[in-house]
């Protein structure tokens, strides 16, 4: 899409591609414990060589996320974290000298659509956004969302779970741009000390079928299973392991909680860089 040229995401994993790379994507929940502190996340992993980062957004009601992250969603929405306030954020995030990460939300169409999805993703896009991932946007409603998207430059990045059919593998792979997001393991995210091998047989085998990269998220909580996951995938997305460590330093100046965050974070990213 002519749309897209230009876009963060998109050109980023073409160069890391180019280069023989992989990707570490980490997500941090916009917020969580307040927006100086994600600023400050952002800001550090890409000084850690972090190409590129999900903020989810917080919602009162989140249909995959496991007790880490709906805690984290909790008490940001507590705290009156809106969109708004991280469209906020990510404006000046943008501003900064290290503002050059490609940014994607993760966000439920219900908070899309309550705004009014040209007005959301008009907005999204001038914060400084590159992609959403709107986890409960069915295939069958897909094609109009992304073509919104795209002409406002963001990718619609979908997600297929490793129970989807083979067939239909391939219709979600073909909705999805800047990268397409493989759910490793059925249920909700969370730490875990092993992926199934089939799902990463699953991610091996649509590689075979698209040009678009491959990411593989839930349950990845260290560096030998990012380094893993890596061998077959384009990227390896990590959540919880990284929120768990956010709400383990949060009594902690922001300059310490940040620190410890990014060095594990640095850490996940060293099998890969």
């Amino acid at each position: 899409m002519n749309e897209l040229q230009g876009n963060r995401l998109i050109g980023n994993f073409s160069e890391l591609r180019a280069a023989g790379k992989r990707a570490l994507v980490p997500f941090i929940t916009a917020g969580y414990p307040d927006l100086e502190t994600t600023a400050a996340l952002l800001r550090d992993f890409g000084s850690r060589g972090v190409r590129i980062c999900e903020l989810g957004i917080p919602f009162s009601d989140p249909i995959a996320d496991g007790p880490v992250i709906q805690a984290s969603y909790t008490e940001a929405l507590a705290n009156g974290v809106t969109s708004d306030r991280i469209f906020e954020m990510v404006r000046g995030y943008r501003k900064s000298a290290s503002g050059e990460m490609a940014l994607v939300a993760m966000v439920s169409y219900s908070i899309v659509f309550r705004r009014g999805v040209g007005d959301y993703l008009d907005a999204a896009r001038g914060a400084g956004f590159d992609g959403l991932i709107v986890p409960d946007l069915p295939l069958e409603e897909a094609a109009q969302f992304e073509e919104l998207a795209a002409a406002r430059g963001l990718a619609n990045v979908m997600l297929i779970a490793p129970t989807t059919p083979p067939q239909r593998q391939l219709r979600i792979a073909g909705h999805s741009r800047g990268f397409i997001y493989f759910i490793s393991v059925a249920g909700i995210t969370g730490e875990r000390n092993k992926l199934p091998e089939a799902s990463i047989a699953a991610v091996a085998e649509l590689r075979k079928h698209t040009g678009t990269p491959v990411c593989i998220g839930f349950g990845i909580s260290n560096a030998a299973t990012v380094k893993h996951v890596c061998e077959v995938a384009d990227g390896a997305i990590v959540g919880s392991a990284i929120v768990h460590r956010i709400t383990d330093a949060k009594g902690k100046p922001r300059d310490v909680l940040v620190r410890d965050v990014g060095n594990f974070v640095g850490q996940l990213l060293a099998p890969i860089a």
